[in-house]
């Protein structure tokens, strides 16, 4: 029997890479999926096809984490349309790398704004939804452990999200809400390699640190969300669990 099978799961920034990966894994599991969207209309849609393709029900929803009508939209669209909400996959992000002279304004605001102050406003929103099993996944990075140069920004808002995950599951665990982490270490996705890290000094050196040998792919992060948000994981909460060969 899917391990999923009746339950509903929004997945943020669900048209590409890591998010896309998982929204149709959970999906393949018999979760009925809202994968959400920022700007592009067109990969939310290509996922949406993928998992109905292969039997699977879900919608595409547009939305920006970061402002809190849209969030509180998200997760309305997932209630109207499947009556329910089981599953928050907070994986929308951006990332860019800076050294400190060239950190500005901007630029710690957009990174914040997203990683951060978005996971906060989608969980506020669907936490009223929420019941028993309920399973926030967010998704972190390796980075929060390893700190490499050039990233404080970045860094900065996937340390916040380790912290954030510890305290929301204090908070919601009464509710018999889990609330844990997937921290990937560098995944072959659309992200990185158009900012230039696949193929790069950066792969070669990640791959040297890395005991498995390779960098990730999106379904290797994709299998761990469908574990957390499964009954499989019912005795974890508080955790940030690392999906990334070994690397740390």
């Amino acid at each position: 029997m899917s391990k999923l099978a009746g339950k509903v799961a929004v997945v943020t920034g669900a048209s590409k890479g890591i998010g896309a990966a998982i929204a149709k894994a959970l999906a393949a599991q018999g979760a009925s999926v809202v994968v959400n969207y920022a700007s592009s209309k067109a990969g939310a849609d290509a996922v949406v096809d993928a998992i109905t393709a292969a039997g699977g029900k879900a919608v595409a929803v547009a939305g920006d984490v970061s402002k809190a009508a849209d969030a509180q939209g998200i997760i309305d669209a997932a209630v109207e349309t499947y009556g329910r909400l089981d599953i928050v996959v907070n994986n929308s992000g951006v990332y860019e790398f800076a050294p400190i002279e060239a950190i500005t304004e901007e630029h710690f605001h957009k990174h914040f704004n997203v990683n951060v102050l978005g996971l906060l406003l989608v969980t506020q929103a669907a936490a009223k939804h929420l019941g028993e099993g309920g399973s926030i996944i967010n998704v972190g990075s390796l980075v929060s452990r390893i700190t490499p140069a050039g990233s404080a920004v970045y860094t900065g808002t996937k340390s916040a999200v380790d912290g954030i995950t510890g305290v929301l599951a204090r908070e919601l665990g009464p509710r018999k809400i889990r609330v844990n982490s997937v921290n990937p270490g560098m995944v072959a996705t659309e992200g990185t390699h158009s900012a230039g890290f696949v193929g790069s000094d950066f792969e070669t050196w990640a791959v040297s640190q890395t005991p498995l040998g390779r960098i990730g792919q999106p379904d290797d992060i994709a299998g761990v969300a469908v574990f957390l948000a499964s009954d499989d994981a019912r005795w974890i909460t508080g955790e940030s669990l690392l999906a990334a060969g070994g690397a740390r």
